[in-house]
């Protein structure tokens, strides 16, 4: 999806790759799409027919919203600030008493873009480390990040605002309501509340004017993967198991009979966009953890870097190496449900380090 957006983006309106951030806000009450966590799914053909009659829809809504952001181009302002709210909790460490005594790194900052014009201002990009997933189910909803944009969006009159998920890989809004509908739904708006707020006064506290050039950059580095199960306790266990887990075996299986085996490593994209010496924002791929966001603030400065994961590709979780040692489902039981054959190697941390510096001329 990412590639075919991306072509569509260069061939009709001339807009090149490394200057076209694709970010997903990840949530659990959204459609699923043609190619996105493909193994969680069995569908029936009229829910696979449904699945991609949407997709297109999503393919439309990408190519018109580009063009008609191109075509409104115009002069204005912008401007960086950082508010703080306090809706992320570490959600690795509140996974049962086994968890406790895990570390809970969060980061609570609310890094704001405005945008303002001639007539005020126009628009907002906002973002935030968390999951946005204090719903699930069947109802279509854009979460809290979407309860923030709306509330922002009546408080501001004529000001679009845009929420752009941050590095929320192992955070979650706690608390969260499970099996009383309304009761979620009352509480996922009053996170937005509450992000809504910090990104308010953000706005009203010193914010940083950003001015050019503005230099673009994008590269890809290799992930190493560890290695993965042998085929024949593959072809063992696979008859045993059901779901989710029976599908992620079966494609194993099929890599070893098509390929050889498994790909024993992943491609992984990153973006930096620097708006002179203001503000670099660095966009990482997948479900990034905490930890990069911390990192990479303290590295190139806490008050001019934005960091946000879930950009180019719903690649998989991607621990550092401090959660890769620790284990657990972002450490390592979540590869394979994405359809990779292990967890990463230990150097995954230092091979993003090593691309961000790069990407970010140091």
């Amino acid at each position: 999806m990412v590639g075919r957006i991306g072509t569509e983006a260069l061939e009709r309106h001339g807009l090149r790759r490394e200057r076209l951030l694709l970010n997903a806000s990840h949530n659990h009450s959204c459609p699923v799409t043609e190619d996105v966590l493909w193994l969680y799914y069995e569908l029936s053909p009229e829910e696979a027919a449904a699945r991609d009659r949407y997709t297109e829809q999503v393919y439309r809504a990408y190519s018109e919203a580009i063009g008609a952001a191109l075509a409104a181009l115009a002069p204005a302002e912008l401007s960086f600030a950082q508010g703080l709210a306090g809706i992320a909790v570490n959600r690795r460490r509140a996974r049962g008493p086994e968890s406790r005594a895990l570390p809970g790194p969060v980061d609570h900052d609310v890094p704001v873009l405005a945008v303002r014009g001639a007539e005020g201002l126009l628009g907002i990009v906002f973002g935030y480390s968390c999951h946005t997933t204090a719903l699930g189910g069947l109802g279509v909803n854009g979460d809290y990040a979407g309860f923030a944009q709306i509330d922002l969006e009546r408080s501001l009159p004529g000001a679009m605002a845009i929420f752009v998920q941050n590095c929320g890989g192992d955070a979650n809004p706690l608390p969260r309501i499970r099996g009383r509908d309304e009761d979620a739904l009352a509480l996922a708006e009053r996170h937005g509340l509450v992000l809504a707020e910090a990104v308010r006064q953000a706005l009203d506290n010193d914010a940083v004017p950003l001015s050019g050039p503005l230099r673009v950059s994008m590269g890809e580095t290799e992930l190493e993967l560890e290695p993965g199960l042998p085929l024949e306790e593959l072809r063992e266990r696979a008859p045993r198991l059901s779901g989710i887990h029976r599908r992620d075996f079966e494609h194993f299986i099929r890599q070893y009979e098509t390929l050889g085996e498994p790909p024993g490593s992943l491609r992984y994209p990153v973006q930096v966009w620097r708006f002179g010496e203001g503000l670099a924002l660095v966009a990482l791929t997948g479900e990034t953890v905490v930890d990069y966001s911390l990192r990479f603030k303290e590295t190139y400065g806490w008050d001019r870097t934005w960091v946000c994961g879930y950009n180019n590709d719903l690649l998989c979780y991607v621990p550092s190496r401090r959660v890769l040692l620790e284990g657990g489902y972002e450490g390592a039981l979540g590869m394979w449900e994405y359809g990779h054959r292990a967890p990463f190697a230990e150097d995954v941390e230092d091979r993003i380090a090593e691309l961000v510096t790069e990407l970010m001329g140091w």
